[in-house]
């Protein structure tokens, strides 16, 4: 720290490094006020990773379960092609949408409405596609596609709601660690639904027949599906429960807030809250935070790509020859399990390696991650055979390290806000750093369907 400290004190100086004196100010203020943060604890830590789980959930959920609707949509070529980038696309850009209009909300904003109200339409929309597995299994491709789309619509909005008010929320905290539990929180979404997926497939194996017809989903992949859709129900309402004690403890701080501040002429917490609260602008917010916020925005525009890729690349054992495990059913889900604990990996290494002292450096990495997009041309694309003929070059040096570079840099970049504004805009620099992260998942998307035919 003393390095650091040291460095911004040379800059100081210098006249012409004016805007990086401004920041550095915002960060020396927050370290003197540091003996009145709000002491950490690890119950509360804890309910911000199961945030963060409920929070990517949806997302991760529709990712692992390619196999199953690869089965609803095998009588329609086109639509087998080109469905993953289609639910991508929708899913980003109603979030992306989402992100944008609450961001511009904030002196108004309940945070904690916010998050309950999505963790509720969660657990409707999870239900509805439990029952899907079930019933209408003659449906048309196309019938289900557009059902598929609203569905994802629908959690797209939710985590819209979501992102928005727990990145605001624990920001209010001041505790960058919080920040870093949501990160975690959603590398584990990212972990168990593919791992549920193998489970269930292991355990009840799909049918061997590959020309099945609509209505003979109900194998291993239709149980599977069932399986994690039911248990996002679960997670959305142990959510919605963990979260209350959390929002009293919040409620409490505040008031505390407001006692050292002399708040009596306050009627109630919100509005204490509201008047402490300092409406920011998002271009003030980006002049402040433009390398985090392009940095994380690359990072996931990047990312993108490897839910197009990972459905499309087989194991290359042979068929005949592999065993459950190497099949379609578990090996794509196995490949999602890969990235995903690479991720989780990542976003776990920022609490022990924390680098967030100099934001440029964060931005060339994001950028110097497109050259793993090539690398996925070389392995077994639709089961031909591949220019590098391993499953383990596949998922451990080319999967693996593209999730781990992913969650290292995306929560070094939503850990940095705290330290690099007021007081009264961390709650705003938390929602516009969400608002960077799903522009850059929208962006992506829509990169995507330049390689969706590959």
């Amino acid at each position: 720290m003393d390095r650091i400290r040291s460095i911004f004190k040379k800059r100081e100086d210098e006249q012409e490094y004016a805007p990086l004196t401004q920041e550095t100010q915002f960060l020396q203020e927050s370290r003197d006020d540091e003996e009145h943060a709000v002491p950490f604890s690890w119950i509360e830590y804890g309910i911000f990773v199961w945030l963060g789980v409920a929070m990517l959930w949806a997302w991760n959920m529709f990712l692992a379960a390619a196999p199953y609707f690869q089965t609803r949509f095998q009588e329609s070529e086109w639509i087998l092609q080109n469905f993953q980038s289609a639910l991508i696309s929708v899913s980003t850009v109603m979030n992306l949408l989402a992100m944008i209009i609450l961001t511009n909300i904030q002196y108004t904003a309940s945070y904690p409405f916010r998050i309950n109200i999505a963790l509720y339409i969660n657990v409707g929309i999870f239900s509805l596609l439990a029952f899907s597995t079930r019933a209408f299994l003659d449906t048309t491709p196309s019938h289900y596609l557009w059902f598929l789309l609203a569905m994802v619509a629908c959690t797209s909005y939710a985590a819209g709601l979501m992102q928005n008010g727990v990145f605001a929320f624990a920001a209010s905290f001041g505790r960058p660690e919080y920040m870093q539990a949501i990160m975690a929180g959603q590398g584990i979404a990212g972990v168990l639904p593919p791992v549920t997926q193998i489970i269930s497939v292991l355990v009840a194996p799909p049918s061997e027949s590959v020309s099945s017809a609509p209505g003979d989903v109900q194998d291993g992949t239709g149980n599977a599906a069932f399986i994690y859709f039911l248990t996002a129900v679960a997670i959305s309402v142990f959510a919605a429960l963990a979260f209350i004690p959390l929002v009293r403890r919040h409620d409490h701080i505040v008031e505390a807030r407001m006692m050292d501040q002399m708040a009596a002429s306050f009627n109630s917490v919100e509005e204490a809250e509201r008047a402490a609260r300092k409406v920011v602008s998002m271009v003030a917010l980006f002049k402040k935070l433009h390398w985090f916020a392009s940095a994380v925005f690359v990072c996931f525009a990047v990312t993108m790509f490897f839910p197009v890729f990972t459905p499309k690349i087989l194991s290359t054992t042979p068929p005949a020859e592999a065993d459950t495990l190497l099949k379609p059913a578990a090996f794509i889900p196995l490949a999602f399990a890969c990235w995903n604990l690479g991720d989780l990996g990542g976003r776990a290494g920022a609490l022990v390696l924390p680098y967030r002292e100099r934001p440029f450096v964060l931005f060339a990495v994001s950028v110097a991650r497109v050259l793993f997009i090539p690398l996925y041309a070389l392995c077994n694309l639709h089961g031909g055979g591949g220019v590098v003929h391993s499953d383990v070059f596949y998922l451990l040096l080319v999967q693996f390290p593209f999730g781990l570079t992913n969650g290292w840099l995306a929560s070094n970049c939503m850990m940095a806000p705290s330290e690099w504004v007021e007081e009264g805009e961390r709650e705003a620099a938390g929602g516009f750093m969400g608002l960077c992260l799903v522009a850059g998942l929208t962006f992506g998307s829509l990169l995507s369907f330049t390689a969706a035919g590959v």
